[in-house]
């Protein structure tokens, strides 16, 4: 059966180890080389890492991103300015971006964000205009909104935007050679997919999982159906960066190519993970960033060296305290 020209466009698209290398010369203009650690606890197959990068300037991995994206803009468009659409951490990226560019800023962003993303989108200079989720994810989707002007950074479906992503891979590579899986949280895809092409390009045998919530697991779905799904019981949570409400059909194609599969994680497994990396760590994980930890603990991506991406560390202080502190829910007999 013949294929469109379009989805022929969308399954040869490939983020380039040329494209990732080239990104590495630029991001760390803004953004920082993160640690890896171990996260020593027993209760799992394999060894567990943490890619911390809530040890990011804006505590999040999306300034890698942003920066090579916005970096690349013609002097014309830099004129123009800059706008995103954002559930807090993308908006802090372009926000940065834009302003060592010397840019103008400006973001839609999702009302079920944090405090503290809100203000630090401010304290960087980004104008904020807030809507529903639903409003955003059109906005998303089309590339457009009727309250901006200027060029439109999209903070996944983007190859630059991939690409500085993918510079995590690389160092995950430099640090851990033997590693056998990464997870991350995966939102739209294109921190997940940055890895996986890093990893597709100097170790493919390595597998890379999206992680996702049980309230909004699109990915999941699509892996169950074999074609981009829409969520249909999606519920806003405390883990608002990753979990969309749907895959879009550029972003399914990657998927099905570079992911090895979702793992879907409960609130309660989320919550768990978080507490653990705090008490054994020290470190603060925002809800996107635990995801990925407890997929990770739950050993569904192997019993090997298993990298966590932690994402970001940007959450309320008052929701991350009684989010750990909060007694381990009953384990129900089924």
């Amino acid at each position: 059966m013949a294929t469109s020209p379009a989805h022929d466009e969308q399954d040869q698209r490939t983020i380039s180890l040329e494209l990732i290398l080239a990104a590495r010369q630029r991001v760390y203009q803004a953004a920082v080389r993160t640690p890896l650690v171990r996260l020593y606890y027993d209760d799992v197959p394999g060894e567990i890492y943490l890619k911390l990068e809530s040890f990011q300037p804006i505590g999040s991995f999306k300034i890698r991103g942003a920066y090579n994206a916005v970096s690349l803009l013609g002097p014309e468009d830099k004129a123009k300015g800059v706008w995103t659409i954002s559930a807090g951490n993308a908006a802090q990226g372009v926000a940065l971006a834009a302003r060592i560019l010397g840019i103008r800023c400006d973001v839609l962003v999702m009302d079920t964000a944090p405090a503290t993303k809100l203000d630090a989108i401010k304290r960087l200079g980004g104008g904020i205009i807030k809507a529903p989720m639903d409003e955003c994810w059109t906005a998303l989707m089309e590339g457009r909104h009727p309250a901006f002007q200027g060029v439109f950074v999209h903070p996944f479906d983007d190859d630059n935007f991939m690409a500085g992503n993918a510079t995590i891979g690389l160092e995950i590579l430099e640090d851990l050679p033997d590693v056998t899986s990464v997870v991350a949280a995966f939102g739209g895809g294109g921190l997940s997919f940055g890895i996986a092409s890093a990893m597709a390009a100097m170790k493919p045998e390595t597998k890379v999982y999206g992680a996702e919530p049980e309230t909004a697991s699109p990915v999941h779905l699509s892996f169950m159906k074999g074609s981009a799904q829409k969520y249909p019981d999606w519920k806003a949570s405390w883990v608002d960066g990753c979990g969309g409400k749907s895959v879009f059909p550029a972003m399914w194609a990657l998927a099905r190519r570079l992911l090895a599969g979702s793992i879907v994680a409960s609130l309660e497994e989320t919550r768990r993970a978080m507490a653990i990396v705090a008490a054994r760590n020290h470190i603060i994980c925002e809800g996107a960033a635990a995801c990925a930890v407890a997929a990770g603990l739950s050993g569904k991506a192997g019993s090997g060296k298993t990298v966590c991406v932690v994402s970001g560390g940007n959450i309320d202080l008052s929701k991350f305290s009684e989010l750990v502190s909060a007694p381990a829910a009953p384990t129900q007999v089924t």
